[in-house]
Order: C-alpha cells, then sequence, then structure tokens
C-alpha cells in the first residue's frame, strides 16, 4: 500500500530517513570491526583515536538524519532521543579505545572501556525499539508484525549477552568463587572479548536486516524503486 500523495516535505524527510537507515546499516559493523581493533590490535595505532572517534560519530550522523522524520511523533522521538544519547556517550568514550590499547593494565581505561561496551549493548537494544517504532508509521502490516518479533527478539538477546558479560566478569575478577568442576571458566579470560564479539554478532545481523528491510518498504513504497 503506497503512501498517498507525499508533499515536498515529506519526500525530504524520507529521503533524509533513507540516507539515515543507510549510515546504520553500514556504520554498526564498520563501527564494531574499528572499535575491536582499536581496542586489541595495532593495525589502527597510527591512526590514534581518530577510526573509533570516526565510526561512532557516523552512528551519530545516521541517528540525526532520522529525526527528520514525523517530528510531530512524540513516541518516535522519544525513542529516538534515547538513542542518540547513548550514541553521544559512545562517541564521548570512544578515544579511550585506543588508549587502553596502548596502557592496558591501567584500571580506569579498563573500567571506561568496559562502561563502553554495555553503553554500546544498551544502544543496540533501544536501535531496535527505534526500528520498531518505525515500522509503526509504516503503511505495511507485514514489517510490523516481523519488526515486532525481531525486535523483540533482538532485545531479550541483547540482555542474556549483558547478563552473560556481567557473568564472565565476575568469574575473572574472583575465579575462587567458583566450584573446582568450574574452574575451565578461567580459560576464556585471554578470549573473553572476542566471545563476547562473536555473541553480538547475532543481534547486530538481524538488526541490520530490518533496517534494510525497511528501507526498502519505504523505497518501494515513495520512490518506486527497490534500491
Amino acid at each position: 500500500m503506497p503512501i498517498t500523495a507525499p508533499n515536498a516535505e515529506l519526500l525530504r524527510s524520507l529521503g533524509r530517513l533513507v540516507r539515515g537507515l543507510s549510515a546504520l546499516f553500514w556504520g554498526l559493523p564498520i563501527a564494531l570491526i574499528i572499535c575491536v581493533q582499536s581496542a586489541k590490535t595495532e593495525f589502527l595505532k597510527p591512526f590514534g583515536i581518530a577510526p573509533p572517534m570516526a565510526v561512532t560519530a557516523w552512528i551519530c550522523f545516521g541517528l540525526w538524519q532520522l529525526g527528520a522524520f514525523q517530528k510531530q511523533e512524540r513516541i518516535w522521538h522519544s525513542a529516538l532521543d534515547r538513542a542518540k544519547l547513548l550514541a553521544i556517550v559512545d562517541l564521548g568514550l570512544s578515544p579511550f579505545l585506543y588508549w587502553w590499547n596502548q596502557v592496558p593494565n591501567q584500571p580506569f581505561f579498563t573500567l571506561v572501556v568496559g562502561i563502553m561496551a554495555v553503553t554500546g549493548l544498551v544502544f543496540l537494544s533501544n536501535l531496535n525499539l527505534v526500528l520498531h517504532r518505525l515500522s509503526a508509521m509504516l503503511p505495511d502490516e507485514n514489517l510490523r508484525q516481523e519488526t515486532r518479533h525481531f525486535t523483540t527478539l533482538n532485545r531479550y538477546l541483547v540482555f542474556l549477552i549483558l547478563c552473560l558479560g556481567i557473568l564472565l566478569i565476575t568469574v575473572l575478577r574472583f575465579p575462587s568463587l567458583l566450584p573446582s568442576p568450574v574452574e575451565w571458566l578461567l580459560l576464556l579470560s585471554p578470549n573473553s572479548l572476542w566471545l563476547m564479539v562473536f555473541l553480538v554478532l547475532l543481534p547486530l545481523a538481524m538488526t541490520m536486516a530490518l533496517i534494510w528491510k525497511i528501507k526498502e518498504v519505504i523505497l518501494d513504497s515513495v520512490f518506486g524503486a527497490g534500491h
């Protein structure tokens, strides 16, 4: 069901909406890769704090583009504003990834990187709520149903990953709390970051799929193009 008689202002806001969705679609996986590389490898060392700041700023740009759509919808903009706030927090904390890479034994840097990891996961959960609110305003019932199911699943997955992360940190910080049969969990210590990155891939992939589907529905409905 196409959107009826779009005016020039609506078309401009939809154009910015599509640009914002495209920025988020490409920005999310690139941000994950760049942030992990900045924290754990020497590959991006010559560039200093610039790479993680650039990719997190890219995410902020995408969210600000979304804000041009349906400015009168308070529920939609309330969810979007929370996502913007979390994205700004991640942008402000992103230089610590490079500094932690250079001084990994500094407790303050370790704490800040941990906070950034938590806010990043909360951001991913909140972004799914943003997509759910957005789909509710689009004239496609199948999209609304699909988005509702997958955003709910994604938010549960993010919550489970947060719980697992807290458990893993507790195990690594206080190994004496473990009964001897599960002391093998300590073997995860060197690879704990990579384990968390692997777990995040599933909700991230589903979020990207939803972003792409919403973008395609907008293009098909308004612009009469599937690309």
